[in-house]
């Protein structure tokens, strides 16, 4: 059996994204499940990029603020307290925009954790 308890405001910050990126799936060692904590400042964005995952499907429980997600469908505003998911193969990119007058805070789970993203077309 395996047990940790850690507050994620502890952890180091990822160098290369551009918001705070505090991953807790690295930090204990997890093998299957990726579960980060997010806060983006106006302008930032959670994903490198608008993408999709072959076989991931993802979770984004919003803690603080409102997230807004760029899907193949248009745009989705996630206020704190609700979550939005994202099937495996359907594109999307969670973000603050620029307007935004506060960060988001989001805690992200993802599974299977090895599964990186792939360049999704945006619609036309």
């Amino acid at each position: 059996m395996g047990y940790a308890q850690i507050d994620p405001a502890d952890l180091a910050a990822t160098d290369d994204f551009s918001c705070d990126r505090r991953s807790i799936d690295e930090a204990v060692g997890l093998d299957a499940l990726a579960l980060t904590v997010y806060t983006i400042a106006p302008g930032e964005s959670l994903a490198r990029s608008y993408h999709r995952h072959a076989t991931r499907e993802e979770a984004f429980y919003v803690l603080d603020g409102a997230l807004t997600v760029e899907t193949a469908e248009g745009e989705r505003t996630v206020p704190a307290g609700e979550v939005f998911v994202a099937e495996a193969d359907s594109p999307h990119r969670p973000y603050n925009p620029a307007s935004a007058s506060d960060p988001v805070r989001v805690l992200a789970a993802g599974a299977p954790r090895s599964d990186p993203g792939l360049p999704a077309d945006r619609p036309e």
